[in-house]
């Protein structure tokens, strides 16, 4: 499944409680989702199930918003993939 079919089931599926729980709501349950994932990765378990969770909340507050991700990912980090990797040299 593409982002933008996968945009559109959460849509579909998901937009009607999203607004009614607003944004604050959804940034909340991100937040709590990358601790899990924090967790995840600690432990090296439920890796796959953690970064889905935060990959859906997401798409969730992007579709609250009306935004599709895809086109700013691919210019902000797939247009000139050096310049990222530059970015962080220092650290590793």
């Amino acid at each position: 499944m593409e982002l933008k079919d996968l945009l559109k089931e959460i849509e579909r599926n998901f937009t009607e409680n999203d607004k009614r729980m607003g944004p604050l709501f959804l940034l909340s349950v991100l937040s709590e989702e990358v601790g899990e994932l924090n967790r995840a990765i600690r432990y090296y378990e439920n890796i796959e199930e953690e970064i889905s969770d935060v990959i859906f909340i997401t798409l969730s507050i992007a579709n609250l918003y009306g935004i599709n991700p895809e086109n700013k990912i691919k210019e902000k980090y797939l247009k000139d993939p050096n310049k990222i990797k530059n970015k962080w040299k220092d650290i590793y």
